[in-house]
């Protein structure tokens, strides 16, 4: 049996709670059961980036988060039944209740199936100049330089190959010898890795047309090779699936405050008077999943950036959002290199 009873929570349970949870249980559900162990609703991860999307606070009850009444099964179900029905449903969780509906265990296609390979490519964006980074990347590719004990790239990599991805693309342009020479085909690392080459600069976007024709016809996840995260990236694959859209792209809550009081005017008569106000926004992470029609589309000849590509694609089935509430830094600069450092232990263990 999987341990279910890390992952419990309360109908009363917050949602700054329910993110505890799923994180700390590692099972990528929470179940929510009453003071009988009756199941009463699931929260997966994807309830929560919905709910950060529709701006619910994180003292939000779970009630207004959760799944009601999840597809379960009874004990009755064999192992052989209970993969088909999930595997023929895409599930990734089974609860299962006995006849009263009280919960008994859970299954994870993960346990039914040991070690399952995921065959979409991964793509990292590897090939700028770093030019905030200088002195520090005179020498060497930024998403070489160490974090802690590892490349900022090297970290990237063993994260997807623990959620079981293998396959890599790695776009290069500046210094790409190094790269190259650092990681090999991959197998030291446990990957298989393909190197795309720009012989000039694509933009963050361009030399995704020069993927291999033959790439499986799967989701591809893009990441910029300068981010740190502890963004599950099974989640984010599954959200995106689940989402029917052609592109999901990651975003970060961002605030900007008004160093001054804001005053609002009607016809010369000031109206009101806010002090400092604060503006939320949503900003581009550097983490994307595309399907493999929308990569077709490029070429691999002309300059694009990802908001150019993705831009073109509002009017057709949209831009699915996937907002972090995770560890994220974009090290662009030498402040953000430095707090790289210091966070460093959060990757390297």
């Amino acid at each position: 049996m999987t341990n279910w009873k890390e992952i419990l929570i309360k109908p009363s349970d917050s949602l700054e709670h329910a993110i505890k949870v799923l994180h700390e249980g590692g099972l990528r559900i929470a179940l929510v059961v009453d003071k009988h162990n009756k199941l009463l609703g699931t929260v997966t991860d994807g309830d929560i980036r919905r709910a950060l999307i529709n701006k619910l606070t994180m003292k939000s009850q779970i009630t207004r988060v959760m799944k009601n009444d999840p597809i379960k099964v009874s004990k009755a179900f064999s192992t052989k039944e209970l993969l088909k029905l999930m595997t023929s449903k895409g599930l990734i969780h089974m609860p299962i209740v006995d006849g009263n509906g009280i919960l008994f265990d859970l299954k994870t296609i993960d346990h039914l199936i040991k070690n399952p390979t995921l065959k979409n490519p991964i793509f990292l964006m590897a090939g700028g100049f770093g030019k905030r980074l200088r002195p520090l990347t005179e020498n060497i590719p930024k998403p070489l330089l160490k974090v802690g004990d590892k490349p900022i790239i090297e970290t990237i990599i063993k994260q997807f190959i623990e959620c079981g991805f293998n396959e890599f693309y790695i776009s290069t342009h500046y210094k790409s010898e190094k790269i190259r020479e650092y990681f090999k085909d991959g197998s030291e690392f446990g990957a298989h890795i393909q190197y795309i080459h720009e012989d000039i600069p694509l933009g963050t976007a361009g030399s995704l047309g020069l993927l291999p024709r033959d790439i499986p016809d799967l989701p591809v996840i893009v990441m910029n090779g300068d981010l740190l995260t502890k963004v599950d990236f099974n989640n984010l694959l599954e959200f995106h699936n689940a989402s029917g859209a052609d592109a999901t792209m990651c975003v970060r809550e961002y605030d900007i405050q008004v160093p001054f009081g804001v005053v609002k005017m009607k016809e010369g008569r000031i109206q009101k008077i806010t002090e400092k106000p604060v503006h939320n926004f949503f900003v581009n992470a550097g983490i994307y999943v595309l399907n493999h029609k929308l990569i077709k589309k490029v070429d691999g000849e002309s300059y694009l950036d990802m908001p150019d590509l993705l831009k073109n694609e509002l009017d057709n089935k949209g831009i699915n959002a996937f907002p972090i509430h995770e560890y994220w830094l974009d090290i662009g600069r030498i402040e953000e290199y430095k707090k790289g450092n210091q966070d460093a232990a959060l990757f390297n263990k």
